[in-house]
């Protein structure tokens, strides 16, 4: 015996027309249990469906109903207790909170719960998504009440909250060569790595992938060949004060050209250190722990990221998302992102993309000069192929490969494939490109996309043909849930 159902009055949704055409459906709950019951409005929540595992799978449970088109209500019974899938569409309807489904008439057969793809894929070739219309409209209330509930536990919660249980945080000498330190980067497969000053006794600057495609670029402008020699020769602190010098206009999503540097405390909050990272354009803020008063020196503890903050958020409202309307929402329905112009819209901005017979030197010319992390590389149809990052420009530092070759003689295509032909194993550089999105997918779905290591960006791609529809980042997220102004 179970608990009873969540309500066995009046039917909601589409229900049973008699004479209506019946459309199979596929549920799945993938989350484990010893006994697996569906119900819902298509059985006025009155019959319990008996779902099967699936063979070979643990956690995997199936059954297929023949159900009428129209919107429907569902949830699950697992060992006794009710429950909805997170991770698929659901609203707080007459019955509790309950999972929603659009039946078509168009479709051979509907499915609801497919199991989510693992990570650094996505299959978009269809989109079994609610439709906007049976979404509920959000309110500016629901906007208010969501951010101050996220705003509320992100200054409840410190920089400690951050901190792996175990792992690794790179740190280099500012004086080191240039060559070594982007060696040193690409072997560790890490996109940056604050610099420690042994003279001043304290961490003074970030290196980053951008300052190697500036290094390169201003090496390029000033007719230098690219050799070895010269980046050998040639420090970190030298490259940052000759950076300084220049007073390079630069502010891009992810790093910063501000000599000093930002970092935060662990007894800072979640929301202070957001707030640096949007305020001052980096893509990390070092967690130090200060000297003492015994003379030791300041402790390098965590590299912080609006990723991990992220991922904090989704793991703390996982089992109440209810309580914040916004994330329901899907992405085109709310200010987030940057998307493709409509035709003839005179404010639009065009998205930065590239083909992939470009060469390297547009490519790092249009991550510097657009502002950007990453560029979607497309073909004639702006259908999605890959994507060339400022951390792809590390790749280059295995085997002196930037002394063998011109920056505008290789194209991006190129590029890419040498970095997949160095067979890097490290993780930032392994199964997290084309991270990818659809314009239907709710929020919650999206910050949890976001909220793995080394996924900063995410393409928003059309149904099957994967043509580049916008794109939204981490910044973007959170300047939406923070009400930050961009």
């Amino acid at each position: 015996m179970f608990g009873s159902g969540p309500d066995t009055g009046h039917e909601s949704g589409g229900g049973r027309v008699t004479g209506s055409v019946l459309i199979p459906t596929l549920f799945m709950w993938r989350y484990g249990g010893r006994n697996v019951l569906l119900s819902g409005s298509f059985t006025r929540w009155a019959e319990h469906i008996s779902m099967s595992p699936v063979e070979g799978s643990s956690t995997l449970f199936q059954v297929v109903c023949n159900l009428t088109p129209g919107f429907h209500q569902y949830k699950f019974n697992v060992d006794g207790e009710w429950r909805h899938d997170e991770n698929e569409n659901f609203i707080n309807g007459n019955y509790g909170i309950v999972n929603t489904i659009l039946v078509s008439t168009e479709s051979n057969m509907a499915l609801t719960g497919v199991p989510s793809e693992p990570p650094g894929s996505m299959d978009v070739d269809n989109d079994f998504s609610v439709p906007m219309e049976v979404i509920p409209s959000l309110s500016k209330a629901d906007v208010e009440v969501s951010r101050n509930r996220i705003s509320m536990f992100l200054s409840a919660n410190t920089a400690y909250n951050l901190l792996p249980e175990s792992g690794k945080v790179v740190a280099l000498d500012i004086n080191l060569p240039v060559k070594q330190a982007f060696h040193i980067l690409y072997e560790q497969g890490v996109p940056v790595a604050p610099l420690w000053d042994f003279s001043r006794g304290q961490f003074v600057a970030v290196l980053t992938a951008l300052d190697f495609i500036l290094i390169l670029r201003e090496l390029r402008r000033h007719g230098s060949n690219v050799a070895e020699e010269e980046l050998e020769t040639h420090t970190i602190a030298e490259w940052k004060e000759r950076k300084a010098k220049l007073s390079m206009p630069i502010q891009i999503d992810g790093e910063s050209c501000a000599r000093d540097l930002v970092q935060a405390g662990p007894y800072d909050s979640l929301k202070e250190v957001a707030s640096k990272i949007l305020n001052y354009n980096v893509a990390t803020v070092p967690i130090v722990q200060p000297s003492s008063q015994d003379g030791s020196f300041p402790q390098l503890l965590h590299l912080a990221s609006l990723s991990g903050i992220l991922k904090c958020i989704c793991r703390h409202f996982r089992h109440s998302s209810s309580s914040l309307p916004i994330l329901q929402q899907p992405i085109c329905a709310i200010p987030v992102g940057t998307w493709v112009p409509k035709i003839g819209d005179p404010n639009g901005r065009p998205l930065a993309m590239l083909r992939p017979t470009a060469s390297l030197s547009d490519a790092l010319s249009l991550l510097v000069q657009a502002e950007v992390s990453s560029v979607p590389i497309v073909d004639e149809n702006d259908s999605l192929l890959d994507i060339y990052s400022r951390s792809d420009i590390t790749a280059l530092a295995k085997d002196r490969t930037y002394a063998q070759f011109s920056l505008d003689e290789m194209s991006v295509q190129q590029a890419l494939q040498l970095g997949q032909d160095v067979n890097s194993p490290r993780g930032f550089f392994s199964g997290l490109r084309c991270q990818m999105c659809l314009r239907s997918d709710p929020l919650h779905k999206v910050m949890e996309r976001l909220a793995n290591p080394g996924v900063r960006r995410l393409v928003i791609v059309e149904a099957g043909s994967k043509r580049v529809e916008g794109i939204i980042s981490l910044s973007d997220v959170f300047r939406f849930l923070l009400g930050v102004k961009a």
